[in-house]
């Protein structure tokens, strides 16, 4: 088995210690070589956020955050020119044949899950574990695709065994609240990407320069 390899995506506007709090017990639970953030270019289901900074200060605050451990901090989709996560798990794969990937969300993108697209296929393409998120574990429960993926579920003290699961499968992993939010220091300082402005950013995957 090669390198396992947990991928978790998000806008990381900017990365804060929640983000990295949780991917630190996740590496832990999942007994994970690495951990990647795929700083996402955008979100196919959100607008065009007016408060979104530029993608390399994003992915050069996930590196601040992630230093010194297990994460690795990623732009690679706008490498790849995936818009949506079947078609970026598809191509990681194709990239990295040697790896073992699972892919990790929040119960809040579970609750929301049916609309992602090819939702279906995701699962099919590799495991995913879900974090729960207080405020979002009813829902993410009740949510239309739990009903289809319900009978895939795997309790959570197999996650070790993640790579050895068939396919679909899903386990959910408690971890305790955390109350920092990207949007908090955003307002706090509006203008924290300014500080990331004039620095070359290489990709902790790719090695490319933003």
């Amino acid at each position: 088995m090669g390198k396992t390899t947990g991928l978790l995506g998000g806008s990381f506007n900017p990365a804060h210690g929640g983000h990295r709090d949780i991917s630190l017990f996740t590496c832990d639970a999942l007994d994970l070589d690495e951990l990647w953030w795929l700083v996402s270019p955008g979100n196919p289901l959100k607008d065009k956020a007016r408060d979104m900074a530029p993608l390399k200060a994003r992915l050069a605050s996930a590196q601040k955050m992630s230093r010194r451990s297990r994460i690795r901090a990623t732009a690679i989709e706008s490498e790849l020119g995936t818009r949506y996560t079947i078609d970026t798990l598809r191509e990681l794969k194709k990239r990295y044949p040697d790896r073992q990937f699972v892919w990790i969300m929040g119960a809040d993108n579970l609750a929301i899950f049916h609309k992602w697209r090819a939702w279906r296929d995701i699962s099919r393409e590799m495991p995913i574990v879900v974090i729960a998120r207080p405020g979002y574990n009813e829902s993410a429960l009740m949510a239309p695709a739990m009903a289809w993926l319900r009978r895939y579920m795997r309790p959570a003290r197999e996650v070790r065994q993640w790579a050895e699961w068939s396919l679909p499968a899903i386990t959910i992993l408690r971890f305790r609240a955390d109350s920092r939010s990207a949007t908090a220091i955003r307002r706090a300082n509006p203008e924290w990407y300014s500080e990331y402005a004039d620095r070359l950013v290489r990709d902790d995957v790719t090695r490319s320069l933003l």
